[in-house]
């Protein structure tokens, strides 16, 4: 059953309204509107507790409305996975441009013009919302942040919420005017890329990230063998429910654990990434520091 006719009949059953709805999740009415209307896709189950406070509301079983968000975005996707890329919005393009180091910015943009969208384009806008979106997850529940990114913005409390919870669903390939407005444009500071390595640092906004510089570089390395890797990291890595939010960063660090006799259970990678993202057990950094 789609989500958006389990929420209406559970509505119409309790007598409530969307605006009801809107108020217990903490989001928008039109944003409720939109999803039951099915304009809208679910956001991604582990991205959001709207589905648990929605749940709440309309006195469903936990984790109900949540696994049915998941399998409508799994029939989703295999509906897309035809489709052509197609070029960024003009607007999106001349953002990235803008913040583009001014030593580079016309060697960029004789690349990027060469393509609709090229390969050096996808991979820097991807760089780009990658980190964009690791800081709007990290500080989805965080009210203070989200007002003043909303105030940024000129956006509403509940407005910005809706629109991070958007965010987090968007790709390279529907990134819209609006998320560079609310996210982009404030969060990124500047980038530059070294086209030999492909090396590309972003400078973050301090007044609204915690971290300020981002590197990434790519390291010729040697073939992994196969029993390099734990077969309990390989299950973790299969189990969606365990890895399933896992970021890249994350994973390479648990692929770099070692033992000697101990073999570890995919609950124990677990339990380890909690650990990692348990901001008490690590100090403050002083100043920005490169990640």
């Amino acid at each position: 059953m789609p989500i958006a006719l389990l929420i209406k009949n559970r509505l119409k059953e309790l007598g409530l309204g969307q605006r009801d709805l809107a108020r217990a999740a903490n989001v928008t009415e039109s944003y409720i509107s939109q999803l039951l209307a099915e304009k809208k896709l679910p956001p991604a189950p582990n991205r959001t507790d709207m589905y648990d406070k929605i749940g709440r509301a309309l006195k469903l079983p936990p984790g109900q409305l949540a696994k049915l968000a998941d399998l409508q975005r799994h029939e989703h996707l295999k509906k897309r996975l035809g489709d052509q890329p197609s070029p960024l919005l003009h607007d999106v393009r001349e953002l990235i441009l803008r913040k583009c180091h001014p030593g580079k910015n016309r060697q960029i943009r004789t690349i990027f013009e060469k393509q609709p969208f090229g390969e050096l384009e996808r991979f820097v806008t991807q760089k780009l919302l990658g980190v964009a979106k690791g800081v709007a997850r990290q500080e989805l529940e965080n009210p203070s942040w989200l007002r003043r990114v909303a105030r940024l913005s000129k956006k509403s409390y509940p407005e910005m919420r809706v629109t991070v919870l958007r965010f987090l669903d968007a790709t390279i390939f529907d990134l819209s005017n609006e998320y560079c407005i609310a996210f982009l444009d404030p969060l990124i500071e500047s980038w530059n890329i070294d086209l030999a390595t492909f090396c590309i640092e972003i400078v973050l906004n301090r007044r609204v990230s915690p971290g300020h510089h981002k590197t990434f570089e790519f390291t010729e390395r040697g073939p992994r063998l196969p029993s390099e890797e734990e077969p309990g990291l390989t299950e973790f890595l299969q189990d969606s429910s365990l890895s399933g939010d896992a970021t890249e960063t994350e994973l390479e660090f648990l692929r770099t654990l070692r033992f000697d006799d101990k073999r570890p259970t995919p609950l124990y990678y677990y339990r380890e990434l909690q650990s990692l993202r348990d901001p008490l057990h690590f100090r403050a950094p002083r100043g920005g520091r490169k990640a």
